[in-house]
């Protein structure tokens, strides 16, 4: 029988409303899933580079990046870094150049793939890759939803972030369609919660009623833990490892990982 091989899960997170607390999610869920021994890949896809910053490394130093992937001046194996602080995660950074490669790729044959085909030699030397994608819709944004196997949107349960998620869902749905048939949605992260508020109970009962998805526990709360990690180049597992919200992501790690489709 011939040897099965290890095929990387591909996980986007989307929402192309700011302030949702997207990349902390993706640096964190990444984070948890290389403490417990998985090999991890980031995915910068933002020309903001928030994601390459919080992990410790400055964008304006870095010699190469994923926009250097996107104009095929180089391999996705060459442009990416080690995180510092912890073995087994990597990731593809971004520097402000991003914001050029949405022009570059209005050029380009099959566009939508630039992204899933950089990362196609990489799938054996990862357990995770996880993308954090841009707060937009644009190319870039597709580009990671046409990478990925499924979809995290982290929502902050108010009511302008609630009418984000039915535009998000109509452009997965056109990914579906055109680009990325097996493309799911595994369901949202309540972040930024707040519990004192019925507000935010609300917001997100018409979510799941509207839209049909599923809230993955359990919630993230509000804590200046999250606005504290960044300035030392790390997430909320490292800069306070046992706050709630580290523990809350460690809980939605194992979440997702639960259900991990078979290698192939």
């Amino acid at each position: 029988m011939p040897r099965l091989r290890r095929v990387a899960r591909v996980v986007a997170v989307a929402n192309q409303k700011g302030g949702v607390a997207k990349t902390t999610t993706v640096h964190s869920l990444g984070f948890a899933w290389a403490e417990s021994g998985r090999r991890v890949l980031l995915i910068d896809l933002d020309p903001q580079a928030c994601l390459t910053y919080s992990t410790g490394l400055d964008p304006s130093s870095l010699h190469a990046s994923l926009h250097d992937v996107f104009v095929r001046t180089m391999k996705a194996a060459d442009a990416r870094c080690k995180v510092p602080g912890i073995d087994g995660l990597d990731i593809l950074p971004a520097t402000i150049d991003l914001a050029s490669t949405e022009v570059h790729l209005l050029t380009r044959t099959a566009r939508e793939h630039v992204l899933r085909r950089a990362l196609k030699g990489l799938h054996d030397e990862y357990d995770m890759m996880i993308i954090d994608c841009p707060p937009s819709l644009g190319i870039l944004a597709i580009n990671g939803l046409c990478a990925a196997d499924e979809v995290v949107i982290p929502l902050q349960c108010e009511t302008l972030c609630n009418r984000g998620v039915g535009q998000l869902l109509e452009m997965i749905d056109d990914v579906r369609m055109f680009a990325n048939a097996d493309l799911r949605v595994r369901g949202i992260i309540n972040t930024l919660y707040d519990e004192r508020t019925s507000h935010g109970r609300v917001v997100l009962e018409d979510v799941k009623e509207r839209y049909g998805l599923e809230v993955l526990d359990p919630p993230v709360r509000k804590s200046v833990r999250f606005a504290e990690a960044p300035e030392f180049g790390r997430c909320i597992l490292q800069h306070a490892p046992s706050s709630a919200g580290a523990e809350a992501y460690r809980a939605l790690a194992r979440e997702l990982e639960v259900d991990r489709c078979p290698v192939g």
